[in-house]
């Protein structure tokens, strides 16, 4: 093997293979006496992002967001969208404390803009305003994981210490 054919081995690469949509719902449980309604809904958004290695190398990155559009006043739901949006990723020759950022922070921002334009376009298609999601700074929320994740464990190692050891 020549040297610059095992450089060309060693070099990062990162692919986008496909994106898609993985799963998507809409439910408007009071149609159709919710559209006569004249009050502002309250919209309560959650977002998770789960990463699974498909094989060596290749990764989904599935970002999912439900929102929910509730009159608060009458604790009626006008309608609830979940969706997933997901990308399959070729990640390889990274050690391992860089590919984590990768698989948490880029491929996310790569699959939101997408997701936003789902959850837009399903809120309109089913005949209200569209929900427009606000950017979402993916490496600070990486951050706050890792930090409460750090606090955790630390929490766990002190009750553990703590813990009086009896033997018999």
């Amino acid at each position: 093997m020549s040297e610059a054919t095992a450089t060309e081995q060693q070099q990062p690469v990162f692919n986008i293979e496909k994106l898609y949509v993985k799963d998507l719902s809409l439910e408007i449980p009071h149609a159709p006496g919710i559209f006569l309604e004249i009050e502002n809904p309250h919209v309560d958004l959650q977002m998770h992002t789960q990463v699974n290695a498909i094989e060596d190398g290749l990764y989904e990155v599935t970002l999912t967001v439900t929102v929910t559009s509730q009159i608060a006043a009458k604790d009626k739901v006008v309608f609830l969208i979940e969706a997933k949006q997901s990308g399959i990723f070729q990640v390889r020759n990274l050690p391992p404390q860089e590919l984590e950022p990768v698989l948490w922070v880029v491929c996310p921002n790569i699959l939101y803009p997408y997701l936003r334009e789902v959850v837009s376009n399903m809120a309109v298609r089913a005949g209200f305003a569209p929900v427009l999601l606000n950017p979402v700074n993916f490496d600070a929320l990486y951050q706050q994981q890792k930090e409460q994740a750090a606090a955790d464990a630390e929490t766990a190692a002190a009750a553990a210490a703590a813990t009086p050891v009896t033997t018999h």
